[in-house]
């Protein structure tokens, strides 16, 4: 079988190997592939696996020999599931595989915003603390996070490994999510969605993209955020009315923002977050440690294998 990886780069920049693919049949790796080239580059591709590159549904219909698409991510909404259910084209993606790193991103964000480790060492650095009359200063006041409420928005893997955290912090844990689970955590309270933004400190998105999330954030529930509370989105950028983000946060509404996802990415110049106040802004890299990129791969050599197999895993188009 001939396999193409479509857009490599994110994944593995050089520090995995692709031996484990290249074991499955005849693999081409492109680090980057342009909306003009897809056709070019998956002609006569039996395999495609793609993270961010789109197939759309007249791509999926144009490709004749193509029986098995794999997703490098857990998002799969760029690619056209029901054109390729109509082609019995099963679309796997990789579950899980970021948990514990998203979980990690998710507090270096929230600790950034109360702590300022970053905005303090830059301040040392440009010698603020050698011209300090004391032994030591504060750029503003420091938030401890014990007693606080953290709210989770989305209570998948994710969203628990993220609860679990909190807890640690000695923090008070309320969620909600489109599904109640049958059993909830200790500790953690299960609340109404205008009620877990009305009464947390902290609220961290963990949603899903889809119609019914996209602009949750927006100017009517970031009214209902108590005046000071912080809102975290390691999710997706689309579940934020970024303008009306932005506006809360220079009006003071907000106390801080933490983000590493944005609605269009890389961004625009004039997106509003960018020089809004009190927001720390990362890359898209919560998911990208190198233990997690490498469980990726694991699970998209797996997905592979089954379908080889004839027993396909991890299918999100039925």
């Amino acid at each position: 079988m001939r396999l193409v990886v479509l857009d490599g780069f994110t994944m593995n920049p050089g520090d995995l190997e692709w031996r484990a693919l290249e074991a499955l049949g005849a693999l081409t790796v492109h680090a980057r592939t342009p909306p003009e080239a897809i056709l070019e580059r998956a002609d006569g591709v039996e395999i495609l696996l793609t993270n961010k590159t789109p197939l759309a549904r007249d791509t999926i219909l144009a490709l004749p020999t193509l029986r098995f698409i794999s997703v490098l991510a857990t998002g799969y909404n760029v690619v056209d599931l029901a054109a390729a259910r109509e082609r019995g084209i099963p679309v796997s993606n990789a579950p899980a595989y970021s948990t514990r790193s998203v979980q990690q991103m998710t507090f270096a964000l929230l600790l950034e915003l109360t702590q300022l480790c970053g905005a303090h060492d830059r301040a040392v650095k440009e010698g603020a603390w050698c011209r300090c009359a004391d032994i030591t200063f504060q750029l503003q006041p420091l938030t401890e996070l014990d007693g606080l409420t953290f709210g989770v928005l989305g209570f998948g893997a994710i969203g628990r490994a993220v609860a679990q955290a909190a807890l640690a912090f000695g923090m008070r844990v309320v969620a909600h999510s489109r599904t109640r689970p049958h059993t909830l955590p200790d500790g953690v309270a299960w609340v109404s969605q205008d009620e877990l933004f009305g009464c947390s400190d902290v609220v961290s998105l963990h949603c899903p993209l889809t119609p019914e999330t996209e602009r949750l954030i927006n100017a009517r529930t970031l009214r209902l955020m108590k005046p000071g509370a912080r809102l975290i989105n390691t999710s997706r950028g689309g579940l934020i009315d970024e303008a009306a983000l932005a506006q809360a946060l220079n009006e003071g509404r907000l106390a801080g923002a933490g983000v590493d996802v944005l609605s269009t990415e890389p961004p625009a110049l004039d997106n509003p977050l960018l020089c809004a106040r009190n927001i720390v802004i990362t890359p898209h890299c919560a998911w990208a440690t190198r233990a997690a990129r490498q469980r990726l791969l694991d699970i998209t050599v797996a997905n592979v294998k089954a379908f080889q197999a004839g027993r396909p895993v991890n299918v999100v188009n039925g």
